[in-house]
């Protein structure tokens, strides 16, 4: 519980704060419905509160609550009805309620309903996916609208650098990832010091875990394996901690606080989905080129890594296929795959064969007339039996080239 007094200092403290550098323009649209909470939720340190703040410039009378404030340690559901008297007091109108990392407030999604029963708009970013899913589904089943947001993409890290594509700016997007916060100081400490608060913060205190070193170590080998196949098993045999559910659900946890994805291998099947080798890819190149082992030189991986992100922030539903040959990424819509991609760093005479086999069997398997093979800087087009092959770089597929 926090006195009132003391409540009124802090925001209108924080106020201030909404009136700070709003920075680059992010892709991501967001709007408010009548009667439902907009939900912004992402990694930490992606840009949630900015992406908010540049949708709330023009809006009068914000009522800003930014929960990760030291000052606000031992806030408690009732100070809610106290945080309401104090913006009664200084804003004007209904306005807009914006809550910064509120999941950890327990009971908050009790009043989030009661603003949304009055139909007062209301926006939440959060850091964990789990949580909020949880209390969004028990309160506010319907009443919501989602959002992921994702670290810069290639697009908006040339918009915040001001310049025009080039290979060489390309190149230091792929090994640095999107960070915002790296992106303007480029100190690869913050990369470093931003997994350990994502493992600290969003993975081990809020699943109240133990078995620290252990569990560090299975998410540092698979940042350091990205996009490679694996098992639960093997994960299980590596590691040597606990059993395959306890694998399974550390990699849950990796998932919620979005440093990490599974992809599975399509099937039919859905059980065999779940049973099939997975791989998994984590949120930003920039984490894997200063967290993993020996990784900075796989710009092959980093590529696919880049290209999966894309994929996840035009919420593509992606699979991999694996036959007798594998093809990186295939992507459904409806009830069949409907598009087929190969990544590829550098196209040559050793891999050509390997690479354009994968895709073709996914092509034929799927009943494509055309399949794309990315690469870093390539582009040409293959005519095959059953269709066609574009070959295009990566920084002319994505949005924006």
């Amino acid at each position: 519980m926090i006195l009132k007094k003391d409540l009124k200092k802090v925001l209108l403290k924080q106020q201030e704060d909404l009136q700070c550098d709003l920075g680059v323009e992010r892709e991501k649209e967001i709007k408010i419905l009548p009667k439902h909470a907009t939900i912004i939720s992402g990694v930490r340190r992606c840009g949630k509160s900015t992406l908010a703040r540049q949708f709330l410039k023009d809006t009068p009378a914000v009522k800003y609550i930014r929960f990760e404030d030291i000052n606000l340690t031992g806030f408690e559901l009732r100070d809610f009805i106290k945080a309401e008297e104090i913006f009664g007091d200084i804003s004007e109108g209904k306005g807009v309620w914006f809550f910064d990392e509120i999941q950890n407030i327990h009971g908050w999604e009790k009043f989030v309903r009661q603003l949304v029963d009055r139909k007062e708009k209301v926006i939440i970013t959060g850091s964990n996916a789990n949580m909020l899913s949880r209390e969004l589904g028990s309160r506010l089943t319907g009443r919501h609208i989602s959002n992921e947001l994702y670290p810069f993409s290639y697009n908006e890290f040339l918009k915040l650098h001001k310049k025009e594509h080039s290979i060489s700016l390309f190149d230091r997007y792929l090994i640095g990832g999107g960070f915002p916060e790296y992106l303007k100081s480029n100190d690869k400490e913050i990369l470093r010091n931003l997994l350990q608060d994502i493992f600290y913060r969003d993975i081990m205190q809020r699943n109240e875990l133990r078995s620290e070193s252990s569990i560090k170590a299975l998410l540092q080998y698979a940042i350091s394996n990205t996009g490679k196949p694996t098992s639960y098993h093997k994960l299980k045999d590596l590691i040597n901690v606990g059993s395959v559910n306890s694998i399974s659900q550390f990699i849950n946890h990796f998932e919620t606080a979005y440093v990490l994805f599974e992809l599975r291998k399509y099937d039919y099947s859905l059980r065999k989905q779940m049973i099939n080798p997975k791989k998994l890819y984590c949120i930003d190149n920039g984490i894997i080129s200063q967290n993993a082992f020996s990784f900075s030189e796989n710009r092959g991986r980093l590529l696919e890594n880049l290209v999966f992100l894309q994929l996840k922030r035009e919420r593509k539903e992606v699979f991999y296929h694996k036959k007798e040959k594998e093809c990186d990424f295939v992507i459904k819509q409806g009830t069949r795959i409907r598009e087929a991609i190969q990544v590829c760093y550098e196209l040559n005479a050793d891999n050509e064969q390997r690479e354009t086999e994968g895709l073709m069997e996914a092509m034929k398997f799927y009943q494509l007339k055309e399949g794309l093979l990315l690469t870093h800087n390539e582009e040409d087009q293959l005519k095959i039996n059953s269709g066609l092959i574009k070959i295009l770089p990566v920084w002319k597929w994505v949005p924006g080239h």
